[in-house]
């Protein structure tokens, strides 16, 4: 299929769609992202049904030593992109050829790999699940290609491979080299020959030539010569390799960059000239992570992971692409026939710059218009096999983000299918709740009894045994039906088991069903009993449930160890993607208690899924907490839920889904959280009338989350952006110091309060999950 370039004929008529409206969005997010220090520039090109309908060039390539506008024939270091328009392809021809197999050990073409002996794949490599670190140690420093494949070569993985996704250099420059060596030509050589030279892309190149010197945009600023880097690579381990490595080194432009997603749009084909297979490119681009994981990832390509802002909020998981670190960017969605390719050189106003906002404000923009307009005049043929390549994206997409087990038993019904004999002979308290039922809708209390297992005590957490209260002192009590005696865990100020309370006891088990955030207090329950039952020598049984929003997802901020309270007792973030039973299994090591901790484990969850992929019964663990979509809003909504002068929801039908109050007007509030293309929520005005709180039977404006993909969706990011906003359109009105122990982290509330870029927060947050991730690592239990 030939591509039309149509540049100077902007707006354009798409099958009766005028996108002139489209182009005006376009211009005025690029020109409020150059406004605010985002990027110094860009050239952003929109692409659609083998036609370009937007192609322009905003602001400035360089803005230091001297000022120079940017233009269309701008040469940009494409940085991570190298892996996708240079390693990638690459890879596929010689995979069209037979030379290399998806699932074959690194060894078989790297022999020296790890020794020769390493069960990591090639498929590994290409979707980041091989367990190496993100980069080579570059201190101290080294040069040359063949240093830096040698130290490639005997990097160890972190990771057992196919475990968790980590995004690594390591693993495309291993892949780089393994092109050298089957197709007997440096890397750079190959792509130009295989790749460049027949699509015509005669300005993409590694090493370009000084006479290139003053189009190519300027990146960051060297610290040896004090000038911005031009024309040499930014990735310091690609400089130092000679320019020419697997995961950075590209240098090319929007135009050259366009041909080449058209050519992957039309299935392999341009211009009469098949460059790759139509089936090929269906199976490099379609998810090849392993089914256990949250993070989808083609083969070299991003389909859905913590790096998929450019696929914006509209475009579907059949669509794919890819970021690089100087601000560069492209997307395709062979669905509807669209890409959007955004080449910025952020990096030289500021490494580390977080422009997913605007990559991903551009995508949403071009979608909303292009992205309805699905197979109109393309023939199926030519669509990457069509509804095959739909059928085999969305299938898997939603197999691993929904598909229920229907299978899992809690550690509630593991000890009944063996009638409880762990605890036989035992006196025991249990702690519990409504939430502790079997399977099959049986209160523990019951089916230990009908086992024969004595109870000699029940013990309950906030809202008392029947989850029913909602105040901050529950005296003891009797349970109705079984008589037994209940002590309450929530009792003005007494939240932890004493020793007259735990006389004739000889065992304590815990049976809660928990919400997965920080401050939600049935965790700090678990703790302090675990802590009181180390001191008493007494057992310790943990009858674990699923964290309903995930093991995988683990978000900040981390607790500071001087905020610590009964709503958050342990240095964890806010979203800590543990079960109970790993929660306790951690605590109990790192605080030394060395209790007799006995965690019954559950059987076939796993850490991706949620709970509605269980196969159980939601039950509202809390009165405020009632449903799935609540559950994974409540750890961002619940942090500035100690203000005085503002309501999370409490008091209407629908808690921890929303908030207002009498100071904010719900239109401004939604039109500035829309605005910012937080991943994965859209937000929209109300107007609500709480029963209970501070505006208890007013009515008040306030906004509503929605969660349009919760994969994508990160609830602390949500939670900063909202405290952000507030502050920003209503400065003073939120009391950030009443919130600190909820915030948990000094510093976060310190920047909030000052009106920093929350973007900046985010990354604060994002450090400490970050290092949290690893901290955990040895005490998972699934």
């Amino acid at each position: 299929m030939k591509l039309l370039w149509l540049a100077a004929c902007l707006p354009f008529v798409v099958y009766g769609q005028d996108t002139s409206a489209m182009s005006l969005a376009l211009d005025a997010a690029m020109q409020t992202a150059i406004r605010d220090g985002m990027i110094p520039g860009g050239v952003l090109i929109v692409g659609h049904q083998g036609r370009i309908v937007h192609r322009k060039a905003y602001g400035n390539r360089a803005t230091f030593p001297t000022r120079e506008s940017m233009t269309l024939d701008t040469i940009f270091d494409i940085a991570s992109l190298t892996k996708v328009v240079a390693t990638t392809p690459a890879l596929m021809k010689l995979f069209e050829q037979g030379k290399v197999r998806m699932t074959d050990p690194v060894t078989a073409y790297l022999p020296e790999f790890q020794g020769g002996h390493s069960d990591i794949t090639v498929r590994d490599l290409m979707t980041h699940f091989s367990g190496m670190r993100p980069d080579l140690e570059l201190e101290p420093s080294w040069s040359g290609y063949e240093t830096g494949i040698r130290r490639a070569l005997i990097e160890k993985p972190v990771d057992p491979a196919g475990t968790r996704f980590v995004y690594s250099d390591i693993n495309f420059i291993l892949l780089g080299e393994m092109v050298r060596r089957l197709s007997g030509r440096s890397l750079d050589e190959f792509a130009r020959e295989q790749i460049f030279e027949p699509l015509g892309m005669h300005e993409t190149m590694f090493r370009p030539p000084e006479s290139l010197r003053s189009r190519i945009a300027p990146t960051e600023v060297d610290a040896a010569t004090k000038i911005p880097l031009r024309g040499v690579v930014h990735d310091s381990t690609a400089r130092f390799m000679g320019g020419v490595a697997g995961h950075a080194g590209v240098f090319s432009t929007g135009d050259d960059l366009a041909k080449y997603a058209g050519m992957l749009l039309a299935g392999g084909e341009t211009v009469g000239t098949r460059i790759l297979s139509a089936l090929t490119i269906q199976r490099f681009a379609s998810p090849n992570s392993p089914p256990d994981q949250p993070v989808l990832r083609g083969l070299g390509w991003d389909i859905d992971s913590p790096y998929s802002a450019p696929r914006g909020e509209l475009f579907p998981l059949t669509s794919y692409g890819h970021t690089g670190f100087t601000g560069t960017s492209l997307w395709l969605d062979p669905e509807s026939h669209t890409f959007v390719l955004l080449l910025t050189n952020s990096v030289h106003l500021a490494p580390g710059r977080n422009i997913n906002p605007i990559r991903a404000k551009v995508a949403t923009i071009a979608a909303a218009v292009l992205g309805s307009d699905r197979d109109r005049s393309v023939s199926r043929s030519t669509q990457l096999s069509g509804g095959a390549l739909y059928e085999t994206l969305e299938s898997a997409g939603a197999r691993r983000m929904a598909a229920p087990n229907h299978e899992v038993l809690t550690g509630l019904d593991v000890l009944e299918a063996d009638r409880f004999a762990a605890l036989a002979g035992r006196r025991v308290g249990l702690i519990t709740n409504h939430t502790g039922l079997t399977r099959s809708g049986k209160r523990n209390i019951e089916a230990m009894r009908d086992a024969g297992v004595n109870i000699a005590a029940i013990f309950s957490p906030e809202h008392g045994l029947t989850g029913k209260e909602d105040r901050p002192d529950i005296a003891d009590d009797r349970d109705a039906s079984s008589g037994l005696p209940i002590r309450s865990l929530y009792a003005n100020g007494r939240n932890r088991p004493t020793p007259e309370m735990l006389r004739g006891v000889d065992a304590l088990v815990f049976d809660v069903q928990d919400a997965g955030a920080r401050f939600y207090t049935y965790s700090c329950t678990m703790l302090y009993a675990l802590e009181e039952a180390s001191t008493a020598k007494l057992p310790f049984f943990v009858l674990d449930r699923p964290n309903p929003v995930t093991g995988a997802h683990v978000e900040g901020p981390l607790l500071d160890a001087n905020l610590e309270s009964f709503t958050g007792c342990f240095g964890m973030p806010v979203r800590h993607g543990l079960t109970l039973g790993e929660l306790a299994t951690m605590a109990n090591a790192e605080r030394k208690w060395n209790a007799d901790l006995r965690v019954v484990k559950m059987t076939n969850w796993q850490r991706a899924d949620w709970f509605d992929s269980a196969g159980l019964t939601w039950i509202d663990p809390s009165p405020n907490l009632r449903s799935l979509n609540a559950a994974a809003l409540y750890p961002g909504l619940a942090l500035l839920e100690a203000s005085p002068n503002y309501s999370v929801g409490r008091g209407t039908d629908a808690p921890f889904e929303q908030i207002g109050a009498d100071w904010i007007h719900g239109g401004e509030l939604a039109q500035f959280l829309n605005a910012r293309f937080i991943p994965g929520v859209r937000v929209y005005s109300i107007r609500l009338q709480p029963s209970s709180g501070p505006f208890a039977g007013k009515t008040i404006e306030g906004v509503r989350f929605v969660i349009v993909n919760r994969e994508q969706f990160d609830s602390a990011h949500l939670g900063i952006e909202l405290a952000s906003a507030l502050q920003k359109l209503y400065p003073g009105k939120i009391n950030f110091e009443a919130c600190r122990f909820l915030i948990g982290n000094r510093e976060v509330v310190d920047a909030l309060k000052a009106g920093r870029d929350p973007r900046e927060i985010e990354e604060l947050a994002a450090r400490d999950a970050r290092a949290f991730e690893e901290r955990r690592k040895p005490y998972l239990l699934y």
